[in-house]
């Protein structure tokens, strides 16, 4: 059975039933701007499971793309995904338990033919605020005696907890809540599901549907019956095609398997030849499938809001493209393989192809130009610092080295994660995501007030390798100078433990000749071990002297001034400046120019580190 036969014979079941079928809506939220994607079939009808009148009836039916990012860590395995269809139905204060239970149960054996023997059911044990839902077990037991199964508690019924089978919207008074009833299917091709259960067997057993109760009200108390109770029901189209179509993978389904041959096409590769090989090839199916649906409601790839979970995506496809030996050009051929097992019930995606594909390959285009450089660095840092990162948790000094990738190359957050992850350092990304936006606003809160950094002269500390990377920033000054001219002044500069960063005005980018140049300057300067000297000097003498200062900048009127030379007359630099910096030149090391950009009209910065 395909999966559109089951989503049209789901719709029939509940029609004859007195169900009115209800919109398949866009996955980005109407009226609710605090949720960034729908992620159940629910979403469209809140406002009438509290009471509110629907045009349509009491009884409600419908399938519902759905996108729940939480989940993306889990992607790679046999069931999880992110991009989803919710099969549901509702009955708003009409039919319950007594109803609700015999039909879900009815339309999964009879309808699809499922083995009942395979089938199990959690319910709520109930606690101090509501009673065990003996209702609903009665119900599930009545059901399995009609199939001549003998459906005992902690056999086949499990009673669980509030965690596990009570729903609630919300923990504020007058939100909705109740228990609820999850059917789980025993996945393995044996029948030795006996002394086992879905909470402690959770990668044999997947739930398929769930029936929740909405029978209570959240009071200052606790809760209190509703006079109108409603049911919810919903159930996981591709989980349902899972079984029904007798796989233990997801994607071995039609809802998958084409983009996974596609991809087997395009990389010469195996599905089946490795453990990785297929984690990859799942990341592509699925995040393909929820990159289409978003581009088809009107979502482009940005820094914000849904755009950026559209571009961490496609940014995280090309990634994994790589992995199995394709570095450009695997995603967008993807597109069509989309278009096959989805067109059926979204024609529009036929429509949008050639946009989704144009916008994925400017999107590659794009990220290709920051992997170039980003790459390179997040591995140099990564391998510098996995012993200690391995052993203890480091999510502050993680954090900080992810924001200087991302303020000096523009490597994203995400990217750095996932290189953290290949290469076995564990992390929550959460936790990385809060301690990264801690840091960014902090910045910017800097940064508005005027300070170059968080440190004082735009020094991350005074660690000894960032004292050396201080003073190279005056030799880079005076090498830029030499080379393009006395116009070249600093505009500001950034130091870190990793890298050094230098703006100054120029017409344009530096070309490949000038870059060497520089870096040559730079290194022989290193390379004739010059002693580094300060003396303190009236301001109006110190700028006499010739010492370089950042225009602008208010100093006393005795200033500090460094000069690298036997003396301040014949020095090959000298600024004002308040320290630190070593002894001699001798205790640098060469430098290589690793990057440059343009950041404003005839402004150039550069970042600079030691080979």
């Amino acid at each position: 059975m395909t999966t559109r036969e089951l989503l049209e014979k789901y719709l029939k079941y509940y029609t004859d039933r007195g169900h009115k079928q209800i919109p398949n809506v866009s996955l980005i939220p109407e009226g609710d701007s605090t949720l960034l994607f729908v992620n159940s079939g629910m979403f469209p009808l809140v406002p009438y499971l509290s009471g509110e009148k629907h045009p349509l009836g009491n009884r409600l039916l419908n399938v519902q793309r759905s996108l729940r990012f939480e989940d993306i860590d889990d992607v790679g395995d046999n069931r999880h995904t992110i991009a989803f269809h919710m099969i549901g139905n509702w009955s708003l204060g009409d039919y319950f338990k007594k109803e609700q239970i015999p039909w879900v149960y009815e339309f999964l054996i009879n309808d699809l033919k499922l083995d009942p023997n395979r089938l199990f059911a959690t319910v709520f044990e109930g606690d101090k605020f509501a009673p065990k839902d003996e209702e609903s077990i009665g119900h599930i037991k009545a059901v399995f005696k009609k199939y001549k199964i003998d459906a005992k508690e902690g056999e086949r019924i499990f009673p669980c907890g509030r965690k596990s089978n009570w729903w609630q919207r919300g923990e504020a008074v007058g939100e909705l809540g109740g228990p609820d009833s999850e059917i789980f299917y025993y996945l393995p091709n044996d029948n030795n599901w006996k002394g086992k259960s879905p909470e402690t067997h959770d990668n044999e057993f997947l739930e398929i549907g769930n029936s929740v109760f909405m029978q209570y009200r959240r009071t200052t108390n606790g809760w209190e019956e509703l006079p109108q109770k409603n049911v919810d029901f919903g159930g996981g189209l591709e989980r349902i095609a899972l079984v029904v179509q007798g796989k233990e993978d997801i994607f071995e389904t039609d809802s998958f398997w084409p983009i996974i041959k596609k991809v087997e096409e395009i990389t010469k590769s195996d599905y089946y030849s490795a453990s990785d090989t297929q984690k990859y090839m799942r990341i592509l199916a699925d995040h393909m499938r929820a990159a289409c649906l978003l581009i088809m409601d009107g979502v482009t790839p940005s820094n914000k809001d849904q755009g950026y979970i559209l571009r961490r995506l496609l940014r995280k496809m090309f990634r994994t493209g790589k992995h199995l030996g394709v570095s450009a050009n695997l995603v967008w051929q993807l597109v069509p393989e989309v278009t096959t097992v989805l067109g059926w019930l979204y024609p529009q995606l036929r429509e949008n192809e050639e946009h989704t594909i144009t916008l994925i390959k400017a999107e590659e285009e794009k990220f290709s130009r920051v992997l170039k450089s980003g790459e390179k660095e997040a591995e140099r840092v990564i391998n510098k610092k996995i012993m200690s990162w391995e052993e203890k948790d480091n999510v502050n000094e993680i954090a900080k080295i992810a924001f200087d990738l991302f303020q000096s190359i523009g490597y994203p957050l995400e990217l750095f994660y996932e290189d953290l992850k290949d290469n076995g350092i564990e992390i929550s990304y959460l936790k990385l995501q809060k301690e990264f936006e801690r840091i960014y606003e902090e910045h910017q809160s800097q940064s508005r007030s005027g300070a170059e950094g968080k440190f004082k002269g735009g020094l991350a500390d005074h660690s000894d390798t960032v004292v050396k990377y201080h003073t190279t920033t005056h030799l880079l000054q005076r090498a830029l100078k030499n080379t393009l001219g006395d116009h070249v002044r600093q505009l500001g500069s950034n130091i870190t433990n990793e890298r050094l960063r230098f703006d100054f005005p120029n017409p344009g980018k530096l070309t490949e000749e000038e870059l060497h140049k520089v870096e040559e300057i730079v290194n022989s300067f290193v390379a004739d071990s010059i002693p580094v000297n300060y003396t303190f000097m009236p301001k109006a003498e110190a700028e006499k002297s010739g010492a370089l200062f950042i225009k602008g900048e208010s100093y006393p009127d005795e200033v500090k001034v460094y000069y690298i030379g036997e003396s301040l007359e014949n020095a090959v630099s000298k600024e004002f400046c308040g320290g630190p910096h070593v002894s001699s030149t001798a205790e640098l090391l060469p430098i290589e120019i690793y990057k440059q950009e343009i950041i404003g009209d005839g402004k150039v910065r550069v970042y600079a580190r030691f080979k």
